[in-house]
């Protein structure tokens, strides 16, 4: 027992030693029902920019995946990769460098609702963001539809906790960000 009281006093303590950061990014994206007749999910693309338009990290990238033909039947003849360079300004500042399927930035499209996804300072893809000026952009571009993008301004890290928000008109409902030291 006494060793789980110093643990636990020894760990309280490393995270609120001075350059330890704890600092977390939520990020909350809506995705709203269109009344259409071919309603397709709209592959959607979250990254980072600093000030002069690089990409400082990429967050999230949804996009049809590619699924296995059934038994006995003849392959699939094209892939979700196929339409990615529809995210144009995702794909122009980074999306065509990457090779697809990324772990832990891409996955499947979503369906219609709010859709929230979380990072620390301390992991991937946050952990070599340095203090700055930085845009958060949420870009959605859908079959048969339009397409959106929405940024959102920011200081990281946070010096105190924030909540900035966007909202798009078409392909994008309401996009959050919310910033905790």
């Amino acid at each position: 027992m006494k060793d789980f009281r110093f643990l636990s006093m020894a760990l309280g303590l490393a995270m609120t030693a001075p350059g330890v950061s704890a600092a977390e990014l939520a990020l909350s994206i809506e995705l709203p029902r269109i009344d259409v007749a071919e309603y397709h999910r709209p592959y959607v693309a979250a990254w980072i920019e600093r000030e002069d338009r690089s990409v400082a990290a990429q967050l999230s990238v949804w996009y049809q995946l590619d699924r296995p033909a059934p038994s006995g039947a003849a392959p699939r003849g094209e892939s979700g990769t196929k339409w990615l360079p529809d995210l144009r300004q995702w794909w122009r500042r980074g999306g065509r460098d990457l090779a697809m399927p990324v772990d832990g930035l891409s996955s499947a499209t979503r369906p219609v609702g709010t859709h929230v996804l979380r990072f620390d300072a301390g992991s991937r893809p946050l952990a070599g963001l340095e203090d700055g000026r930085y845009r958060l952009v949420v870009e959605a571009a859908r079959e048969e539809g339009g397409r959106e993008q929405l940024p959102i301004a920011f200081d990281w890290p946070p010096a105190a906790k924030q909540t900035l928000d966007a909202r798009g008109r078409s392909e994008l409902g309401a996009v959050q960000l919310q910033l905790t030291p």
